[in-house]
């Protein structure tokens, strides 16, 4: 994630983590077992997987000083 800006990655997190409580606010709406159900509730998944990687990528350029893109 070294090509990205930490302001870009930092929109990207709230961008990914407003998607998280919109779906999450959604997800009780749909009857489990519905193909709409198990598609909604991978892709919360991969959202929150999403958030943790940029989340790391963050701490990591603060752990360096916030170095310069590559």
């Amino acid at each position: 994630m070294d090509n990205f800006t930490p302001e870009e990655l930092e929109e990207a997190l709230r961008a990914v983590n407003s998607t998280i409580g919109k779906c999450e606010k959604v997800l009780p709406k749909l009857k489990p077992g519905t193909p709409q159900h198990t598609l909604l509730t991978r892709r919360i998944k991969a959202l929150y997987i999403s958030s943790s990687l940029i989340e790391q990528a963050l701490e990591s350029r603060n752990e360096q000083g916030g170095s310069a893109r590559s």
